[in-house]
């Protein structure tokens, strides 16, 4: 019974997804940087294709490029709520829902709603629309997700108030970056194309410094590489999905080749974001009892300095290394094995063995991809 409720449920919630709007959110590092010119420009472009797109809620900060684009979008009026004494507008969610278009657009996802309104946060408001089956563009800076609120804290000084909880982003269908250059906003912000000219100054002195926006930048970079690899791993088949690289360094007790290969690996596996393992296969001759002191604390050292640099330190015995390596790499799914040029000495084992063709021509079957390094 229990199995037949969790399968009915599972069931329902693949329905009520299935009727649910699909979320689209522009992100980027800072106000200024044109997530909202590039929402109005999309709408455009959906009006055009004959797409029934409205505007929920814009903000164009009086900014003259952006509020021109404006023209000829049909808005939905926004709702007006009287707060201490004065007019304040917010967005009409039941209005959105009534009129039912098949995109809205809603600015300032991360803004905390007037008190008194339905939701305390827009995002809130955007979940209600979304399942009332309606699509969503929006648009948030990095400063506002919640798990990055210490990190900006740390950057810039600025506590920032206003957040989104994490799964708002993981909920959305689609995320695009915003990217611009800092020279690039420093220099719109001086144009005056982001904030009043009596802001500009102040701007500089603290948000808008260069290494600030720099760090924010790739915050904002690594945010959306991290939600393109999980909209990788749920959509993308397993059988045609980007292979995730392993990689394996194969070092021997030249205390010199096997800090090369390690760093040289280390360099790899970081521009690959892989993990990665040392291996080292001990032989007969260099067995605990006939190697030289020396090199025993050379190897004790290496492992160290692999282990500090991130990798995960194999060490076995064996007769046969090339069988040996053949053997881990496909046993930790390794796609990447390296090794020094052919002057060192673990090559030189590996090329007096009848065994090395035989070990490229299964690396080549199992598609593991074999490096050798100088």
């Amino acid at each position: 019974m229990e199995e037949q409720r969790k399968s009915a449920e599972e069931f329902l919630n693949l329905i009520k997804k299935s009727r649910q709007g699909k979320f689209k959110i522009y992100i980027g590092m800072s106000a200024g940087v044109g997530k909202t010119y590039r929402m109005l420009q999309e709408a455009h472009s959906l009006l055009r294709n004959g797409i029934d797109v409205k505007i929920g809620y814009i903000e164009t900060h009086n900014r003259k490029e952006t509020h021109a684009l404006l023209d000829g979008l049909p808005i939905i009026p926004r709702r007006t709520i009287f707060y201490k004494g004065k007019e304040l507008q917010e967005l009409d969610v039941q209005a959105v829902i009534s009129l039912r278009p098949e995109v809205v657009i809603v600015d300032e996802l991360a803004h905390t709603n007037i008190q008194g309104s339905k939701n305390e946060k827009r995002w809130e408001d955007v979940l209600e629309i979304l399942d009332a089956g309606i699509n969503v563009i929006s648009a948030v800076n990095i400063q506002h997700i919640e798990s990055l609120n210490d990190e900006v804290k740390t950057i810039t000084g600025i506590e920032v108030a206003e957040r989104i909880p994490d799964k708002i982003l993981a909920l959305a269908d689609e995320v695009v970056n915003i990217d611009l250059t800092s020279d690039e906003l420093i220099a719109r912000l001086k144009e005056g194309k982001i904030y009043q000219t009596e802001k500009i100054q102040t701007a500089l002195n603290n948000f808008f410094r260069p290494e600030h926006i720099l760090q924010l930048r790739q915050l904002a970079l690594k945010e959306v590489a991290s939600q393109v690899e999980r909209k990788v791993d749920i959509e993308v088949p397993k059988n045609i999905a980007l292979r995730s690289e392993k990689i394996m360094a194969c070092i021997s007790s030249n205390e010199k080749t096997a800090k090369n290969v390690i760093r040289k690996t280390a360099r790899l596996a970081s521009y690959y974001n892989a993990k990665w393992f040392v291996l080292y296969v001990q032989t007969p001759n260099e067995s605990t009892a006939k190697i030289p002191l020396d090199k025993q604390r050379h190897l004790i050292n290496n492992f160290k300095l692999a282990t500090e640099l991130g990798a995960e330190v194999v060490q076995t015995q064996g007769k046969n290394v090339p069988a040996v390596i053949l053997n881990l790499a496909q046993l930790h799914s390794i796609t990447t094995i390296s090794i020094g040029k052919p002057h060192l000495s673990l090559v030189k084992i590996i090329l007096a063995t009848n065994i090395f063709k035989e070990l490229l021509k299964k690396l080549s079957s199992s598609e593991i991809d074999l490096v050798i390094l100088s």
